[in-house]
């Protein structure tokens, strides 16, 4: 069994088949017959986990295996306490409701990598960091969540799922590394690293 994680560059399509427009997985690993064990959307940055045993790929994706993905948002807008806990206690998104997760603010993050291209900058629109931990990955969930509340996201990242964090990892966009298969279970080490 092979479980790897990878830093997903912002703009990249969750898939190894050609896009017209896009750069896609291929161009960070070339691995055959491993496959996102959950999705990020192409706007979207950090952890993505990948394997080729489809039991793994369920326990990594499925609500019901509660194994926490955390996210940094950066959204638009002022700190608001009240907005943030209502993305506590769950939001009617009209196609279905949020779980309750877990979400506060947290300072600007000095140590987060710049992405390419940088977000748009407004000196007149305030913006702050949050990190909502949720075990549900519906489709554009986080933005749509922070949205719902009032506070677009302009920057997301997601920084771990589990125990798996991808600063620990030391991983720049675009790389790559090979997990343990207990790291879902018990800390462990990485076991071999590669880059693009």
């Amino acid at each position: 069994m092979t479980l790897l994680a990878l830093n997903k560059p912002f703009g990249t399509i969750c898939q190894f088949s050609p896009h017209p427009t896009r750069p896609t997985l291929a161009e960070c690993i070339n691995l055959p017959d491993v496959y996102p064990a959950g999705r990020l959307d192409a706007d979207s940055e950090g952890l993505l986990l990948l394997t080729d045993d489809g039991r793994l790929q369920a326990r990594i994706a499925e609500p019901e295996r509660k194994l926490p993905k955390t996210y940094w948002a950066q959204v638009e807008g002022a700190y608001d306490e009240a907005a943030v806990a209502r993305l506590r206690g769950g939001l009617d998104l009209g196609d279905f409701v949020t779980l309750p997760c877990e979400a506060r603010e947290i300072p600007e993050p000095g140590h987060l990598w710049a992405r390419n291209p940088p977000i748009r900058y407004r000196a007149s629109i305030p913006t702050h960091w949050l990190e909502i931990k949720l075990v549900e990955g519906k489709n554009r969930q986080v933005r749509r969540m922070t949205a719902a509340v009032g506070k677009p996201t302009l920057r997301l990242v997601r920084v771990a799922i589990g125990p798996v964090d991808v600063f620990s990892l030391n991983l720049a966009p675009g790389q790559w590394c090979e997990l343990p298969q207990q790291i879902l279970t018990l800390s462990g080490q990485r076991s071999r690293r590669s880059s693009r």
